[in-house]
This record gives structure tokens, C-alpha cells and sequence, in this order.
């Protein structure tokens, strides 16, 4: 009895960290992506609720190549 319990917690602490870690790769990815492609840009400030002009976008699009991502 003992054994499936010990076994079912270590299932859900190694499910639980692997999905974190897949998590974090998953949006690393996602920001990578957003670099590159100013509309993803202008359609997450959209979401957010900013409307960017030309010059914000320039700004932060050279903000976001200067960001590091990588640990």
C-alpha cells in the first residue's frame, strides 16, 4: 500500500517539473519567434491593451534582440 502511494507522489513531483521545464522552453521559443516577427509584437501589445506606433515598435523590437533568453 505504502509503495503506491510513495510511487504515485514521485510521479507527480517528476510530471510537475518536467512540465515546468517544457513550459519554459515552450515560451523561451515563443520570444526567440516574437524577435524576428514584428506583427506577433503588435498582436501581444494588442492583447495587452497598448497600441504601438513605429517608433515603439523599433524600440522595443532592438529591447527584445538584446534580451538574452539563454541561461
Amino acid at each position: 500500500m505504502w509503495g503506491y502511494v510513495i510511487t504515485a507522489v514521485i510521479a507527480l513531483i517528476a510530471g510537475g517539473a518536467a512540465g515546468f521545464f517544457i513550459g519554459v522552453q515552450y515560451l523561451r521559443k515563443q520570444l526567440e519567434k516574437m524577435q524576428s516577427n514584428p506583427e506577433m509584437l503588435q498582436q501581444m501589445a494588442k492583447q495587452m491593451g497598448y497600441n504601438l506606433n513605429k517608433q515603439q515598435m523599433q524600440k522595443m523590437q532592438t529591447m527584445m534582440k538584446n534580451q538574452k533568453f539563454r541561461p
